[in-house]
């Protein structure tokens, strides 16, 4: 959704390269009601510049920030671990909940995630209907019960 028509309040951010699981969590999210406000980025240096209103986003309203950013870890430009550093060291973005959405096990990414302030790290399951139940559950949890302030 464009946020020109929800005047600029965007709910979810989803970062994701991978144009079937980005379409894959959309209607997953869709199902739930919660994909109206939803912007899909396809790397971390366009998320960068989506947050920081700078290159393409220039006159986006930095007051407007996601209430959830869906991180993949491996991507072009900037991968995830890169982003979520900066995003978890900036005054101006560290208090927005940050989910990483990945295909890696690794213990090292998993550590290194939590390290850098990663608010939740899920296995993106293989089976589509364990995927569209964790992204459904992910969502409902992060949007509907999960609390949070306002900086």
């Amino acid at each position: 959704m464009s946020e020109h028509l929800n005047n600029g309040k965007v709910d979810i951010v989803l970062c994701e390269d991978n144009a079937d699981e980005a379409e894959l969590t959309i209607r997953a999210l869709s199902k739930q009601g919660l994909a109206n406000s939803l912007v899909h980025l396809k790397d971390g240096e366009e998320l960068l510049h989506y947050l920081n209103c700078t290159g393409t986003y220039t006159g986006r309203n930095a007051a407007n920030q996601p209430r959830l950013i869906i991180l993949d870890l491996k991507m072009p430009k900037v991968d995830g671990l890169e982003v979520l550093k900066k995003l978890k060291s900036d005054n101006r973005t560290c208090m927005i909940p940050v989910v990483l959405l990945t295909s890696s096990k690794e213990e090292k990414d998993i550590r290194e995630s939590y390290m850098l302030g990663v608010n939740s790290y899920i296995v993106k399951p293989v089976d589509f209907e364990g995927y569209v139940k964790a992204i459904s559950t992910m969502g409902l949890y992060w949007l509907i019960l999960n609390q949070t302030c306002q900086m």
